[in-house]
């Protein structure tokens, strides 16, 4: 029985020393190594659409890394690019989810096999960094994907982008903030952020009476305060002029459609209505759709009737992306 175990224990004496005999090899830098090199998540959609899931645009001290999910069409020819921008009263929400659309990436993989490239971002949110941050982020995100174009098979000269509740709003910003460098004093080249199309769904376009619902709103720090980092009854003409896209709107901006519920609790109407006013006034190509009944996110009295005004949104979405970037409709 001694010898058994003596026996035993000289072959795990030898594998270790065959083990400690072999050093091990890696890639060594000659520099700190930052870089992320974790295997890149791509997911196989219908129609050959492929996903890549958190590309980094910027990485920004002190913050974490800003991503982008990425759904690329089969056809590797260059194809216009559409930015959604989500929502979550800038304090949550991410790039997977939109309103009632129980699969948003199928969503998003859809309009790239009609013949776009489609990007879904984050940003930093309210508790991460006061605004301009949140648009600082979203107008670097696209000159990240302009300047990669060829990698992506982008068109950088046609973009669109689109975006709901808080995300509207960072998208009417986008649309009518083209070259301003007041918001975002990036050094990039002038107009690098322009896009040519945008959509918005129940999107906040005038902070002034969101300002003074908020001042009276039983929460201690509404989500307009914790993105201006400034009690609503404090906030600065200027704060607000800059924070508001109905502010920036000039003739130069690009088409825009607005798509909202006519019985919003959240968000009111009258914000898309002031806003195709200012557009209309300024001579921008605008559309507006209003849809009877239905509230925040399109929510409806029936599941059927949520349904339908989803559906109306999105179809009207797509269908107003192929018009305006020139993709013929499949």
């Amino acid at each position: 029985m001694k010898a058994a175990a003596a026996f035993v224990l000289s072959l795990a004496l030898s594998a270790t020393s065959a083990l400690a005999a072999a050093p091990r090899e890696f890639d060594v830098s000659k520099e700190p190594a930052l870089g992320d090199v974790y295997p890149d998540r791509v997911t196989k959609f219908a129609d050959g659409v492929t996903g890549l899931a958190d590309v980094v645009y910027a990485s920004l001290p002190g913050f974490r890394p800003m991503v982008v999910d990425l759904y690329l069409p089969a056809d590797k020819a260059p194809k216009p690019l559409i930015m959604y921008i989500h929502g979550g009263g800038w304090m949550g929400g991410h790039t997977r989810q939109s309103g009632a659309l129980a699969n948003f990436p199928a969503v998003l993989a859809k309009l790239a096999s009609e013949g776009f490239v489609v990007a879904s971002l984050e940003y930093r949110l309210s508790g991460e960094a006061p605004f301009p941050a949140q648009l600082q982020d979203a107008r670097a995100a696209i000159r990240f994907l302009k300047a990669n174009a060829a990698r992506y098979g982008i068109d950088p000269a046609r973009v669109g982008v689109w975006g709901g509740s808080a995300g509207g709003h960072l998208t009417g910003l986008v649309a009518t903030t083209c070259g301003e460098t007041t918001v975002d004093p990036s050094p990039a080249p002038k107009g690098s952020e322009c896009v040519q199309a945008a959509v918005t769904w129940y999107g906040v376009f005038d902070f002034a009476p969101m300002l003074q619902k908020a001042a009276t709103a039983p929460t201690p720090k509404p989500a307009e305060y914790a993105l201006l980092r400034c009690r609503p009854e404090d906030c600065t003409p200027a704060q607000v002029a800059s924070v508001s896209p109905i502010q920036h709107v000039d003739r130069n901006d690009p088409p825009m459609l607005l798509i909202h519920g006519e019985k919003d609790q959240v968000v009111d109407v009258s914000q898309s209505h002031q806003m195709e006013a200012a557009l209309k006034s300024a001579g921008v190509p605008i559309e507006a759709i209003y849809i009877p009944a239905v509230d925040h996110s399109f929510i409806g009295q029936t599941p059927e009737s949520t349904r339908a005004a989803t559906l109306k949104a999105v179809n009207a979405t797509f269908d107003f992306f192929h018009k305006t970037l020139q993709v013929p409709s499949k």
